[in-house]
């Protein structure tokens, strides 16, 4: 699959809002008082252990958005594994720029690595299966594209991006509703015919009633892997089965194995820690 970027006019203002957050009213007090402006530097990107690449665009612009004449030479792109002291970026300009854009960029580029790392890992877990292993809404706030792309840079693919792009009926939909038949009907009558339905059902028996009105996806959650090869069965290829709950690197292969099209899991962006990458200074430039 091939990793498409995030246009620009999505990341940059992202970049902008944390280097405002950062500089404030005042700027880098630190540089501009340290470092002849004239000084010129040139730093690389390197990581300090192994991982998956993501976010090279929000950290290139960090520091073009501070110095536009800031040149960054990438030698690895988003979606490439990595060994510890693996240079990812070389950067050239002049030093307080450099310094003034550091932390932002690395903070950017350390988070969305650490996604793509971890959605890496449970995607090599699975393998051999037809399962993927997409993310949820479970993001940082205003964060949300750039996690999900990042989780697409470690192998993974996305579910919906917000609540206007699918239907989700969960639990308390279907309390409210009166049911699991009941919140369907709804849904069909509520949403165009190009927008997907989707249930989610905790036991056997909500199944075969979600599958009796007729859906797009069954959402199978906290089953246990011998449940969820008798969900694939009762649904028979005539829904997309989605597999979610408390999944780890250690039980997705089992899950995986039963026969789900997705594995959903939350923690890939709301848990997962940041890549160590460092931004070391090797000589005047």
């Amino acid at each position: 699959m091939t990793l498409a970027p995030l246009p620009r006019l999505i990341v940059e203002p992202l970049v902008r809002n944390a280097l405002v957050e950062d500089l404030g009213l005042a700027g880098d007090v630190t540089s501009t008082a340290v470092i002849p402006a004239e000084h010129r530097s040139r730093v690389a990107m390197v990581t300090r252990q192994p991982g998956v690449v993501a976010g090279l665009d929000a950290s290139e612009l960090a520091f073009q958005l501070v110095d536009p004449a800031i040149v960054m030479t990438r030698h690895v792109p988003d979606g490439m594994k990595v060994k510890a002291g693996d240079v990812i970026a070389t950067i050239e300009g002049a030093s307080r720029g450099l310094l003034t854009a550091e932390r932002t960029a690395l903070n950017f580029l350390g988070h969305l690595s650490g996604i793509a790392s971890v959605t890496g890992g449970i995607v090599e877990a699975i393998a051999g299966t037809k399962a993927s292993i997409v993310c949820t809404r479970k993001t940082t706030p205003g964060l949300r594209a750039l996690e999900k792309y990042a989780v697409r840079a470690g192998g993974g693919m996305n579910h919906r991006f917000a609540l206007y792009d699918a239907v989700l009926i969960k639990d308390n939909h279907v309390a409210i509703a009166g049911g699991i038949a009941e919140a369907i009907h709804r849904a069909k009558a509520g949403v165009g015919h190009m927008v997907k339905i989707e249930v989610e059902v905790d036991t056997l028996v909500q199944l075969r009633e979600a599958m009796q009105e007729g859906v797009d996806a069954v959402l199978l959650d906290n089953m246990t892997p011998d449940q969820l090869r008798e969900a694939v069965d009762i649904v028979g290829g005539r829904a997309i089965t989605e597999a979610s709950g408390r999944i780890t690197p250690a039980t997705a292969a089992a899950i995986a194995a039963s026969g789900v099209d997705l594995i959903s899991v939350g923690w890939l962006t709301h848990s997962a820690s940041t890549l160590d990458i460092g931004l070391d200074w090797k000589a005047a430039a």
